[in-house]
């Protein structure tokens, strides 16, 4: 496959820096990792391979559909890791937004709906999501535990629906037909961060914690499995958790090269910081529920020591996109931000195509066979896509850097 590359202006990368280095919290008592020996420092990237005939949202321009249709989003906006729903629908604003400026004849309206990310809370929106008939497509749910309670809703009422982040492997084994999944699952994502461990990061001991989500508990499995003799133990936390002194006892006391935290970024940032703060010197690894802004806002200057593994890709790296998305959003893409808009692009493209129906949209996204700007995406019958990559990052200057694909 023919591929480009593109980069991202050295003065926006300079300047978001700075933004992000201001926002941090003050610095932890227990002082920087920075320049520790314990810690491997891996070079930035500062480009990706871009697929050349990537489907984009404008389409050809000459699209017709009927008045009123809808594609939704279903995920949090607000909440504990709101963050992370926040750069998936801005994704799919800004796709939407190409589309309709493109596409006179064709007019493709969007409409939110929150979660909060809590599963407790996920049914309602949902239900009142495939009620509405003018929604013939979704982009959602984020997060695992709110997609696991969710799914069934889906699948009653032929609701197609894709999600750019929720990535327990389970999701796909419930025999649903309307749900797909827009990257790698953690039976992907927890062997490359095992790999990565052991082989970039040269750990030889590493402690694992996890948290007590759908997310953190299947991606905790699959790590833990993968890093075999290096585990030297393992221990979990709650969501909402603000103490994390027990853990991090053991933690101090196993001695480990690595920790790696399988959960989000509402307590994997505090915990980091309180780690640090303990005296702790080797790295912090978090997977993408972690690998936010937020983090290293919350976590102050004990996020010197993170690095991050995520099945996304660096969409701040391709020109086009990064400078449309920060138009729109006045901030960077972010975690999901452009598997957000991929996956918005996979439904308009099926609405330019005439699939104006539920039953038909779905059997477009069944079928789907095509490059978008992350990654191909063609689906197996249980709705997981073939051969994803995961990629690593790092924080350096106060902000999230991309380190090139990992579990190589």
């Amino acid at each position: 496959m023919l591929r480009k590359k593109v980069t991202i202006g050295a003065a926006v990368a300079a300047s978001v820096a700075l933004l992000l280095a201001g926002c941090a919290n003050q610095p932890s008592t227990g002082g920087s990792t920075n320049g520790n020996s314990s810690k491997v420092d891996i070079p930035a990237i500062t480009s990706v391979d871009v697929p050349k005939d990537a489907v984009l949202p404008a389409g050809d321009g000459k699209a017709t559909c009927p008045a009123g249709l809808t594609i939704g989003y279903v995920g949090a906006e607000t909440g504990p890791n709101a963050q992370l729903g926040i750069n998936i629908y801005n994704g799919i604003q800004l796709a939407i937004d190409q589309h309709n400026e493109s596409n006179k004849g064709c007019q493709v309206a969007f409409k939110k709906f929150d979660t909060e990310g809590d599963p407790n809370k996920a049914t309602g929106p949902v239900t009142q999501a495939v009620n509405e008939a003018d929604i013939i497509g979704v982009v959602g749910l984020p997060f695992s535990g709110e997609s696991k309670a969710t799914g069934n809703i889906f699948e009653q009422q032929g609701l197609v629906h894709i999600t750019p982040s929720a990535t327990n492997p389970g999701l796909t084994q419930n025999g649903w037909k309307t749900f797909f999944r827009g990257l790698g699952n953690d039976a992907v994502q927890g062997p490359a961060a095992a790999k990565f461990l052991t082989g970039k990061l040269e750990a030889k001991k590493v402690y694992l914690v996890q948290d007590d989500s759908d997310y953190g508990i299947g991606l905790g499995t699959q790590t833990s499995k993968a890093l075999g003799d290096a585990l030297v133990g393992t221990d979990k936390v709650t969501t909402g958790q603000k103490d994390f002194s027990a853990v991090i006892s053991k933690i101090i006391n196993a001695k480990p090269d690595a920790v790696y935290y399988a959960g989000y970024y509402a307590e994997g940032a505090p915990f980091d910081q309180q780690l640090v703060n303990k005296g702790y010197k080797g790295t912090f690894v978090g997977p993408d529920g972690v690998k936010d802004d937020q983090f290293i806002k919350l976590a102050g200057d004990a996020s010197s020591n993170a690095y991050f593994t995520c099945p996304c890709i660096p969409g701040e790296l391709i020109t086009d996109f990064e400078g449309a998305y920060k138009k729109l959003a006045n901030a960077e893409p972010g975690t999901y931000s452009i598997e957000g808009y991929d996956a918005a692009t996979v439904l308009l493209s099926g609405i330019d195509k005439g699939k104006t129906t539920r039953a038909d949209l779905l059997s477009w996204v069944k079928d789907y066979d095509a490059d978008g700007l992350s990654k191909h995406y063609k689906w197996d019958a249980t709705g997981e896509l073939q051969a994803p990559a995961v990629y690593g990052y790092k924080v350096e200057n106060g902000k999230i850097v991309p380190i090139g694909t990992i579990g190589e």
